[in-house]
């Protein structure tokens, strides 16, 4: 049996880290409320602007954004990876790169190369370390996320795809169901298509103003930037939420341990009383 110095420093050890998890719990749930308001208030203007794009799919305009048109055939997958920057929320990283490279690796076996743009310092890590071919990164979204700095990377693969160098674009996330229960979801962006997005197939017209192209071009460039902002806005509300319940797991793991060192210091101590009652029983027994 450990000694009794020994038990007592185990114990004020998992003390100290029951302090560090309860606080890192408070912190995120405070950060998790902010993160699910955020993600609340992106959700309408992406539907909105996901049911247009849907019924311009099926719109007969003079003009036809590349967007709009399926590639005969697919040789190259761009993939958009979103993963949190920090750690220490529990599977949350860990399930959408294992459906990421799940994904991967049926596109490789189908012929297919894929090119890879990481959001995410997590993301980054892994598919460096996989092999991946990376195409654009960031890393740093904080706790919320700006457009500006989202538009660098999602332009990259954009101009690929209008370049020819992509022929179909997905996205990888962790979409946020409730505060228990987050799930690593992709979904295809390019080439659009209305079924896809819940659009039954009809005769839509639109009238534009100034042109088609203008509007079109600037319509459908938004609609994938938006896509991609709502899946990090859900992205960080996962996040939060999955890294309060894993620090609310670790600080009742560390209670209960604190519990168990106890029993075992108490058990320790005791033992080492009854010893000593008994050599001096012994000693005054020899004496007499």
């Amino acid at each position: 049996m450990a000694g009794s110095k020994e038990i007592r420093t185990k114990i004020k050890s998992v003390e100290n880290t029951r302090k560090i998890t309860k606080a890192m719990e408070m912190v995120a749930a405070s950060k998790m409320r902010r993160a699910q308001e955020r993600m609340r208030a992106a959700r309408p203007y992406a539907e909105k602007i996901r049911n247009v794009a849907a019924h311009l799919s099926h719109a007969h305009s003079e003009y036809k954004h590349p967007f709009l048109l399926a590639r005969d055939t697919v040789k190259t997958v761009g993939l958009i990876v979103i993963t949190s920057d920090k750690g220490l929320c529990g599977g949350l990283n860990t399930n959408v790169l294992r459906l990421a490279i799940s994904n991967m690796k049926s596109w490789e076996a189908e012929g297919k190369s894929v090119l890879v743009s990481a959001l995410g310092n997590k993301g980054l890590g892994f598919m460096n370390r996989v092999g991946g071919n990376i195409k654009s990164h960031i890393t740093g979204l904080g706790d919320a996320p700006q457009m500006e700095k989202l538009i660098g990377p999602i332009k990259v693969m954009l101009d690929a795809y209008v370049a020819g160098e992509i022929d179909a674009l997905y996205i990888s996330y962790t979409r946020f169901i409730n505060t228990m229960k987050q799930e690593a979801v992709s979904e295809q962006l390019l080439p659009l298509s209305g079924e896809q997005l819940g659009a039954a197939e009809g005769h839509w017209d639109y009238i534009y103003e100034p042109d088609a192209k203008l509007v079109i071009d600037d319509l459908l460039t938004r609609y994938v930037e938006s896509m991609v902002y709502s899946s990090v806005s859900e992205n960080i509300a996962s996040e939060q939420s999955a890294r309060m319940v894993a620090m609310k797991a670790a600080s009742d793991n560390a209670k209960t341990v604190i519990g168990e060192l106890k029993l075992v210091y108490n058990k320790a101590r005791q033992a080492a009383i009854t010893k000593e009652i008994s050599e001096i029983v012994g000693g005054a027994a020899a004496v007499a």
